[in-house]
């Protein structure tokens, strides 16, 4: 298995659940692996109740190009429901496909970088499953979306606030913004005909695909 999975048990026993998760990281690898090459990724998973997204009992987050963590809460009300519709399996292939991209073009340092990078996570996770937008990448309407757009010097500048634009820290933005504007600017990019190999899904540069939304959901720029 060029994905290995390491279990941090400090925090909680992980024990009736790594069979399920090591089946899940399972079916996510060989999903990516019908598109893009594989690369060895080591997986830290952990047991850490209330560092989960609430709605789902799960998250992830990548580190570097062949490390990331996968945090599971099975206390938390939504983990078994979560577990039995593969919210585990896509949150496997969202993370490997930040990986793969911080080993290429790199997750970026813009906030246009990191809505490209997160767009194009959601929509290859979209398209391996055949699965909806996840709640955080449909998470406000198009009149919020509009009423929040970035100007040009925010979408290229540096030093946003990532966890204002994301996770909607300090009230300034809702919550899940950049996820779904992120989501919809792939999406843009997607339906203007991109040629989508499996290269491009974590090689393409953001300015393309920013290029793509302007008009279209970036339409103020």
């Amino acid at each position: 298995m060029t994905w290995r999975l390491h279990w941090l048990e400090a925090s909680g026993d992980l024990g009736p659940w790594r069979s399920v998760i090591t089946e899940e990281v399972e079916i996510a690898r060989k999903a990516v692996a019908g598109v893009l090459p594989v690369s060895p990724l080591d997986i830290l998973v952990q047991r850490l109740p209330g560092a989960v997204i609430p709605e789902t009992g799960t998250t992830g987050q990548a580190m570097r190009s062949g490390l990331f963590s996968l945090t599971i809460d099975p206390d938390n009300i939504n983990f078994g429901r979560a577990l039995r519709y593969g919210d585990l399996r896509r949150t496997v292939a969202h993370e490997a496909h930040h990986c793969m991209r911080m080993a290429g073009a790199g997750y970026g340092w813009t906030l246009g970088e990191a809505l490209v990078s997160e767009g194009l996570a959601g929509q290859f996770v979209s398209r391996l499953f055949n699965s909806p937008p996840e709640p955080w990448e449909s998470a406000v309407s198009d009149e919020v979306l509009a009423a929040n757009l970035p100007d040009n010097a925010t979408l290229m500048g540096n030093g946003h606030d990532h966890r204002a634009w994301f996770f909607g820290f300090g009230g300034r933005y809702p919550r899940w913004l950049g996820y779904t504007l992120g989501y919809r600017i792939v999406a843009d990019w997607l339906e203007a005909g991109a040629d989508i190999d499996g290269d491009a899904w974590v090689n393409v540069p953001a300015h393309k695909v920013i290029k793509a939304a302007r008009g279209r959901t970036l339409s103020n720029l």
